[in-house]
């Protein structure tokens, strides 16, 4: 206890300074903005900023990346609540009650809730952070390259598992990311693969390139397609504090979200987005009168805020632990760390205490700092939605590019992030979720390297990766996952899960 408490202290006097505090403040304003505004989500901002955090120190930059994240999630309930229209995925589920209520003139109240449950939760999940993180780094010391290549196997089918849509979709999406991953050159031999004699692809294919096409281009295709009907209750933005019966209802709901939230944050492939469908789809299984939910009950605002608050910062446990990244964007935080020449992984406590604690603490501080932020400003992001789409996207894309182009100064990476844009559109028309691709994409150059690295080891033999307790332990659990998610009930009850009520 008071080596955390100390931890703690540490971390405070790092995130306190005026600099992380102002890029904290940044990226908490930032992630609220991007969240409000359909059409371009963390991913894509993250990927856009990524070239910014060049010139940064270390701490203050992952501190704004990460005030990006979870802003988002505050700022996705704001446009779902007052237009139906989620500006963040994981707000989807927050807009089927939330916009109930500011049609029933209760908006005000819908987004206090929101913002308050989401503080909750935060607060929950950064303390959770802090004492989780370090057990979990000491036993991630023992890992050798079998165990990581067996850990990524085990994230990989989880992503499967918890992707939304078809099992044979995920897997699909998943070994297309693996094969993009190849792309560039050999570490051992130093020759070209799947280049087919284009210079630019000797070095692989850019992560951000990817990440911005299938998540920032598709996303605004798609927008497009959408119409521009949008109808804001801006009149009815009133009373902003829920009453007594309201915090009553709201607050089991707000624990069980919390719950729910932090422990699937973990797990590889969740995240926010599977956070919030799950609490939703728990309350309306408790609940004494289901129909209810629909109509504007505050529980189904309530939980799902919380869960997807809660999941977006313990997503941060593999990464800062074990150095795998759950979802993508945490995968481009993995992007920014090497940027930065830090090494993602348990070491990261060790060699980078103030990166580790100040990171932490400022996740709280962002929270704090999202609320103040939410609700007295909430004339400001009405009037942000109120800017028509059309003059919305030119502006979206002008800033992709840049950011995109600022990477390498190379005109091929637009052309790239151009092309990925259209198959990620594709892929949004056949049902297909870009997220396995991209942690496939990620995973995949770690994945081969650990499993060259393990057989190096072994002298070429492939039992190693059986033969080492841990390593077949987390590979059995892999194939008993593969074989529970191909059974036809679990299949069917999978799919059931995630169709969005």
């Amino acid at each position: 206890m008071q080596e955390l408490l100390s931890n703690l202290a540490l971390g405070f006097s790092v995130a306190l300074t005026l600099n992380n505090l102002m890029y904290c403040f940044i990226g908490c304003m930032l992630g609220t903005l991007i969240g409000v505004l359909p059409g371009i989500g963390p991913i894509a901002t993250i990927a856009m900023l990524l070239p910014a955090t060049f010139t940064l120190p270390p701490e203050s930059s992952l501190i704004m990346l990460a005030g990006i994240y979870y802003g988002a999630q505050y700022g996705g309930s704001t446009t779902a609540i007052l237009v139906n229209l989620p500006g963040e995925s994981s707000s989807v589920v927050t807009a089927i009650d939330g916009y109930q209520m500011a049609r029933q003139g209760r908006a005000g109240v819908a987004l206090t809730t929101a913002a308050l449950g989401s503080f909750f939760a935060g607060t929950v999940a950064t303390v959770l952070l802090a004492v989780a993180a370090p057990p979990l780094a000491q036993i991630a010391f023992k890992f050798g390259p079998a165990e990581y290549f067996s850990l990524m196997i085990l994230g990989l089918i989880a992503a499967v598992v918890l992707a939304h849509g078809s099992v044979i979709k995920a897997i699909g999406m998943i070994m297309l990311g693996l094969l993009l991953g190849l792309v560039g050159t050999d570490v051992n031999s130093g020759m070209a693969r799947f280049s087919f004699g284009i210079p630019e692809l000797s070095d692989g294919i850019g992560f951000v390139a990817i990440a911005m096409g299938v998540f920032g281009f598709a996303e605004i295709i798609k927008n497009l397609e959408q119409g521009e009907a949008r109808e804001v209750f801006t009149s009815k933005v009133t009373s902003l504090w829920p009453t007594k019966q309201d915090f009553k209802d709201a607050y089991p709901a707000v624990l069980r979200g919390t719950t729910l939230g932090s422990l699937l944050g973990i797990l590889p492939g969740g995240g926010a987005v599977l956070g919030a469908f799950s609490a939703y789809t728990l309350e309306k299984k408790i609940a004494k009168d289901p129909s209810k939910f629909g109509k504007g009950d505050i529980r189904g605002v309530a939980a799902p805020e919380a869960a997807n608050n809660a999941a977006a910062q313990t997503s941060f446990i593999p990464l800062l632990t074990l150095g795998i990244p759950p979802n993508p964007v945490m995968a481009l935080m993995v992007g920014a760390m090497i940027i930065q020449g830090i090494q993602p992984g348990p070491q990261v406590m060790v060699e980078r205490p103030n990166l580790f604690w100040g990171m932490i603490v400022s996740m709280w501080i962002g929270n704090l700092m999202l609320v103040i932020l939410n609700l007295p400003l909430i004339g400001i992001w009405i009037k942000l939605l109120k800017v028509p789409y059309r003059l919305l996207y030119p502006a979206i894309l002008v800033f992709c590019c840049i950011g995109v182009y600022s990477l390498n100064n190379s005109p091929f990476d637009v052309i790239m992030t151009a092309i990925f844009g259209l198959i990620g559109y594709v892929f949004v028309k056949l049902d297909c979720e870009p997220a396995p691709l991209l942690l496939g994409f990620i995973l995949g150059p770690m994945m081969e390297e650990n499993l060259r690295r393990a057989m190096l080891l072994s002298r070429g033999d492939p039992m190693t990766f059986v033969t080492r307790p841990l390593s077949a332990t987390l590979l059995a659990v892999s194939l008993l996952l593969l074989i529970v998610i191909m059974l036809p009930a679990i299949r069917k009850k999978r799919e059931e899960a995630f169709v969005e009520e």
